[in-house]
């Protein structure tokens, strides 16, 4: 959830002509991570959670990439998108925990 915040204060600060294509992919696939883990937990079996699991997985991948681009256009600075990369990266690694205790 800290990483849904943070992608909300990062995406603030993309131009406006980004709003309706990269500010809304990054916060879809930001709210993607927490709420395909809560719908995987919810289905109580474990197969459909760890499917959950890799999806949200995937969608942290994907704002990566989209962290990425923000820096390569000079939509943000280094230091605009660092805790952001940081939660990123802390986040993928609990997946990843979470994946391999689930399997």
């Amino acid at each position: 959830m800290d990483l849904l915040d943070e992608i909300y204060i990062v995406t603030k600060k993309l131009p406006s002509d980004e709003r309706f294509i990269l500010v809304s992919q990054m916060r879809r696939a930001a709210l993607s991570v927490p709420s395909n883990i809560a719908e995987g937990y919810g289905r109580k079996h474990r197969g459909e959670y760890v499917h959950h699991v890799s999806i949200a997985f995937g969608s942290l991948c994907e704002l990566e990439t989209q962290l990425i681009v923000c820096g390569r256009q000079k939509y943000i600075t280094k230091e605009q998108a660092a805790k952001a990369w940081e939660l990123i990266q802390r986040t993928g690694k609990m997946l990843n925990k979470l994946l391999s205790s689930l399997e």
